[in-house]
């Protein structure tokens, strides 16, 4: 393995120098690469490559087109598109005038979708025209102010955006046209699931995209003969920033696809000859449950980076397919800091250098399982956890303008203060507060715990029990409803299970149809439990504590039920379904 000393001093050579140049940002830096690397291709999918040369020239248009539509400054243009080079190249375009582009979750449907365009009040929102039926059920509830485009021919009755960029010259957009963004500005919201409910849009300013790409490229090493084989959806900050900028400085390739497949998996790596993946946990345990792939052991990958990858799954998978080296990391969209584990030590999400600890500061603290919220000693702070103690992870925000450590916050400010924890240590301080537990070894090595709250992680993504215990509340029938996360044996993350109260009307797979249509897979209810009432604490707040013992055993509890998804419908769960279960034969 090589050094990580070394990967930590690429890292730091690389970002060091991004606060000396104010506007320098990745669409300035496309255009830079474009000088560098010209013909060579830059984002690769089975419909089409684009070169670095031609990703600025596509960059140029839509930002004219920008300009040609009177998109200024701190405007916001919402995306939702499946994974395409042409996804980059609109948000590359528009950031380029200091727009905000909000990436949309292409799962999302409904009265979710509708919430996610109308917190970031957009001037207008860019379609592919495969997600037309998407949108064409929200449109009508967000007034008749907001603009529509589509990408791409279809049956949509909307003016397309591809055709419209195309007829404009692709001439560069000098800063006397139009003053290029500063660092500082926001260039991007990407939506994150918190304990409240609906999605949450945070803010990513060009220095955090900066920062990213330069510091992953740093990590990874990545260089003109790279490419990044890249599955993760380009909305969320890990398949869209990380997997596609640090290659992209670098001069590799990324080579998108719409969604990953076991089954297409190797033979996409070695034929589309890719040094890079990037990853989370389920994929790479998913991975390791298929059946053995022709080219699985003789690819040439030379290194997987991501996060989530339990220590039982590392070790497996590393073996099986003679992966040289993982990098697994810590980090989140909105948060002020991230834990790197350059040393490949199994199951652990990173540590910070002794060189590095003024930089990154983490601590964790003791958490009340019972608040929720952190345990405070008898002066009201709270109280630093012992060595391998679970604790909630914390880092201070830093004074001042500073770029390193700020937290960018939310679009809604009330959101973003309830992130934040002051008076921790002493009065008038203030830190961010991760919501995730972690614990940490003698060594310094911190391991993922638990998430804290009513979020939980299923299939790589959060999960919002309010928000879902709100879609099922609203089909015909439902009474009530509770939501929580169950462990699996050898699954990550935790399976949605919902106790639901019934009353005269409801029908089972009328429920099945209405999650269908109103959350994504990974938020829909792996479990059912038919209950007659919610139990309340005296403060009226729901009480889970029997539920999540009791589970989805059989021979516990009554009434349960497991989504068929062959079947498209929930079955009854009985002892027989239960073992086969439990024994990793039933599809989840």
């Amino acid at each position: 393995m090589k050094s990580p000393l070394k990967s930590w001093v690429r890292a730091l050579e690389l970002t060091a120098p991004l606060e000396r140049s104010p506007v320098r940002t990745l669409p300035v830096v496309i255009e830079e690469l474009a000088g560098r690397f010209g013909d060579l291709p830059a984002l690769s999918s089975p419909a089409i490559t684009l070169s670095y040369r031609s990703l600025a020239l596509d960059c140029r248009r839509y930002a004219r087109w920008g300009l040609a539509q009177g998109l200024r400054p701190g405007q916001t243009v919402c995306l939702l598109m499946p994974n395409s080079p042409h996804y980059l190249a609109i948000w590359l375009g528009l950031t380029r005038l200091g727009v905000s582009v909000a990436l949309l979750n292409t799962q999302l449907r409904g009265d979710v979708l509708a919430h996610s365009i109308r917190i970031v009040a957009p001037r207008a929102v860019i379609v592919a025209a495969a997600l037309g039926d998407a949108v064409r059920q929200v449109r009508e509830h967000l007034g008749g102010q907001l603009q529509w485009w589509a990408h791409g021919p279809g049956d949509h009755g909307l003016p397309r955006l591809d055709l419209a960029a195309g007829e404009l010259p692709p001439d560069p957009l000098p800063a006397a046209e139009q003053p290029l963004p500063q660092l500082g500005e926001r260039a991007l919201y990407i939506y994150t699931s918190g304990t409240t409910g609906m999605p949450k849009a945070a803010n990513v300013s060009h220095f955090r995209l900066m920062q990213w790409s330069y510091w992953f490229a740093g990590l990874m090493d990545t260089s003109p003969a790279d490419r990044m084989y890249d599955c993760l959806p380009l909305y969320h900050s890990v398949g869209g920033v990380v997997a596609t900028g640090a290659v992209l400085v670098g001069g590799g390739t990324v080579v998108l696809r719409e969604r990953f497949s076991a089954r297409e998996f190797w033979r996409d790596i070695v034929q589309e000859r890719c040094t890079l993946f990037q990853y989370i946990g389920e994929l790479c345990r998913y991975l390791l449950s298929a059946p053995q792939q022709p080219g699985e052991d003789v690819h040439g990958l030379r290194l997987c980076c991501g996060n989530g990858l339990r220590a039982e799954v590392w070790e497996a998978f590393q073996q099986r397919f003679r992966a040289p080296r993982i990098l697994e990391y810590y980090a989140s969209t909105e948060g002020n800091f991230s834990l790197y584990n350059c040393e490949g030590r199994p199951g652990s999400i990173g540590r910070i250098p002794p060189f590095l600890r003024h930089r990154m500061p983490v601590t964790l603290v003791r958490h009340d399982p019972d608040t929720e919220q952190p345990a405070l000693d008898a002066q009201g702070r709270c109280v630093a956890c012992a060595v391998n103690e679970p604790g909630e992870a914390l880092s201070p925000l830093p004074p001042g303008d500073a770029y390193l450590g700020r937290f960018e916050g939310y679009a809604d400010a009330a959101a973003t203060e309830r992130k934040i924890l002051r008076n921790v240590f002493r009065d008038g301080d203030a830190w961010y507060r991760s919501g995730d537990l972690m614990r940490q070894d003698e060594q310094g090595f911190f391991y993922f715990v638990d998430r804290v709250g009513d979020t939980y992680r299923w299939k790589g993504e959060n999960v919002s029990t309010a928000q879902v215990a709100a879609t099922i509340a609203a089909c015909p029938g439902v009474a009530d409803a509770v939501v929580y996360g169950v462990a699996i044996p050898g699954t990550d993350g935790r399976a949605g299970m919902a106790a639901v109260v019934t009353q005269p009307g409801f029908e089972l797979q009328v429920l099945y149809r209405h999650l269908a249509a109103n959350l994504p897979d990974y938020a829909r209810p792996v479990f059912l439990r038919m209950i007659a009432a919610v139990e309340l604490t005296d403060t009226f707040k729901l009480r889970k504590q029997s539920l999540l013992a009791e589970g989805f055993d059989p021979e516990r509890a009554a009434g349960l039920y497991l989504a068929d998804r062959a079947r498209q419908e929930y079955v009854k769960l009985d002892p027989a379904l239960h073992r086969q279960l439990l024994a990793g034969l039933v599809k989840l």
